[in-house]
C-alpha cells in the first residue's frame, strides 16, 4: 500500500541515452571547419587517448563493435574449419562475426548469478578444432578471466574479449583491454561512452594491430589522410582483402571528449546501481546479480530477474505496465539459439542451454545511463515493486 500514489512520469525515461556537453559540440564544429572529416588526425588522437586510458599498446578505431569483432577474428587468422567458443547470451554481432569468417560458434551456457558465460563449463567444449575463446563481459561485469587465460594457455588458444559493455571495467586491478590477445569495445549511443556509432580493437600485439589497420581501409597500405599532406605521396598498394570499417574524424571528435568523461560517468552509474540495490534489498520477488570484490563493474546495464512464478502476469506484461508509466525497459538478450535463424543454422534446440533459457524468461534491464538522477532510479524501483505487488498470485 506504500506505493498507491505512484503517478505516471510526465517525460519518458528511456533505458539509455547518450549524454553530451558543449565540449563535444565544439570539437565536432572544429572538425567540420578543418576541411577533413573522414579517417584522419582526430581518429589518430582518439586512438592515442584510448591507448593511454586502457594501458594497452595499440588501438584501432572502427565504425562499430561488429566491425571490431569481425576484424579481430580475421587478424587472428580464424577461418573455415575453426571453432570459436562463446555465449548464447549476447547480441547477434558476436556470433555473426564468427560466422562471417567461415568458423563455427560453439555455445556454452551461462552463470545464473552473473549472466556471463560459465567458465567452469568451457573446457568440456574444447575440441581439436577450437581456435579461440570469445567471452562476453555481460552488462559490463567481467567474466572469470583467470580461467579463460589458463585454458587459452593450456590448449594454445587465442583469447579475444567482447567488451562491448565493459569500457572502464577492471578485473583484479587490470583494465579490460589489457588481458586478452585482443579486446573489442562498442561506442554505440547506449554504451558508457559514444562516438555516435563506433568501436575499437585494443591489443598489445603489433602484428595484430598492423593487420587491423590495413583491413579497416579496404586493404590499403597507406591511409588517405597521410597521403594528402605536403609530405605524403598519392600512391598506395592494396595488400589484403579489406573492408570499409574505419572510424571517421567526426565520430572521433565526439569520442575524444566522451573518453575524458568516462570515469566520472561510470562513477555515477555505480551510484545509480547502488540506489537500485538499496531499493531491492530484501525484496523477495526480485533477484539482483552477484558482484565480486575483485571486479570493477562498468554498469552498462542494470539487469534484474523477476520471480515470475509468484506473478499472475508475464514479464512482458510487467514491462508494458511500466511503459504506461513512461518508464522504458528492455530484455538483453533472447539467447541466440532461440532465434529460428540460428536454430536452423547451428542445430541447437530448446533445452540446449537451460540457464540462459530460464534467465531470459525472468530478465528485465532497467534504465541505466549517466544522465539519470537518483530520484529517477528510486521512481523506477518503487514503480516495479508496486506493479509486482499489484499482480501477485
Amino acid at each position: 500500500m506504500a506505493f498507491v500514489n505512484i503517478k505516471p512520469r510526465e517525460k519518458f525515461l528511456p533505458i539509455a541515452t547518450a549524454v553530451f556537453g558543449e565540449e563535444e559540440k565544439k570539437e565536432i564544429i572544429e572538425t567540420l571547419e578543418s576541411g577533413w572529416i573522414t579517417l584522419g588526425p582526430r581518429t589518430k588522437k582518439f586512438e592515442e587517448d584510448l591507448v593511454n586510458y586502457i594501458g594497452a599498446r595499440y588501438a584501432v578505431a572502427l565504425n562499430s563493435c561488429s566491425a571490431a569483432l569481425h576484424l579481430a577474428l580475421l587478424a587472428a587468422g580464424v577461418g573455415k574449419g575453426d571453432e570459436v567458443i562463446t555465449t548464447p547470451f549476447t547480441f547477434a554481432a558476436t556470433v555473426n562475426a564468427i560466422l562471417h569468417t567461415g568458423a563455427k560458434p560453439i555455445f556454452v551456457d551461462i552463470e545464473s548469478d552473473t549472466l556471463n558465460i560459465d567458465a567452469s563449463k568451457v573446457e568440456r567444449a574444447i575440441t581439436k578444432k577450437t581456435r579461440m575463446l570469445l567471452p562476453v563481459h555481460y552488462g559490463g561485469y567481467p567474466v572469470d578471466l583467470d580461467t579463460f587465460q589458463s585454458l587459452a594457455k593450456k590448449y594454445g588458444l587465442l583469447l579475444i574479449e567482447d567488451a562491448a559493455h565493459a569500457i572502464g571495467a577492471e578485473y583484479k586491478g587490470k583494465k579490460i583491454g589489457t588481458i586478452g590477445d585482443m579486446t573489442c569495445f562498442s561506442f554505440h549511443p547506449v554504451k558508457n561512452m559514444t562516438t555516435g556509432d563506433g568501436g575499437a580493437v585494443v591489443t598489445n600485439n603489433k602484428d595484430f594491430a598492423d593487420k587491423l589497420t590495413v583491413l579497416r581501409v579496404n586493404g590499403m597500405d597507406k591511409e588517405s589522410w597521410k597521403r594528402n599532406t605536403t609530405t605524403g605521396a598519392w600512391d598506395y598498394a592494396i595488400t589484403a582483402l579489406g573492408f570499409k570499417y574505419h572510424m571517421n574524424d567526426i565520430a572521433a571528435a565526439l569520442g575524444i571528449w566522451q573518453l575524458k568523461k568516462l570515469d566520472d560517468n561510470n562513477k555515477h552509474r555505480k551510484v545509480l546501481a547502488e540506489s537500485y540495490d538499496k531499493e531491492f534489498e530484501g525484496y523477495k520477488y526480485i533477484k539482483r546479480l552477484t558482484r565480486a570484490s575483485h571486479i570493477k563493474h562498468a554498469y552498462n546495464l542494470y539487469p534484474i530477474l523477476l520471480n515470475i512464478f509468484k506473478l499472475k502476469v508475464t514479464r512482458n506484461e510487467i514491462m508494458e505496465k511500466m511503459k504506461a508509466y513512461n518508464v522504458g525497459s528492455v530484455v538483453y538478450y533472447r539467447p541466440l539459439h532461440m532465434h529460428k535463424f540460428y536454430e536452423n543454422l547451428l542445430g541447437y534446440k530448446a533445452g540446449s542451454f537451460p540457464v540462459a533459457e530460464e534467465t531470459f524468461e525472468k530478465l528485465i534491464c532497467l534504465p541505466m545511463y549517466a544522465g539519470m538522477s537518483i530520484s529517477d532510479a528510486k521512481y523506477v524501483a518503487d514503480l516495479l515493486k508496486y506493479l509486482i505487488n499489484e499482480n501477485l498470485k
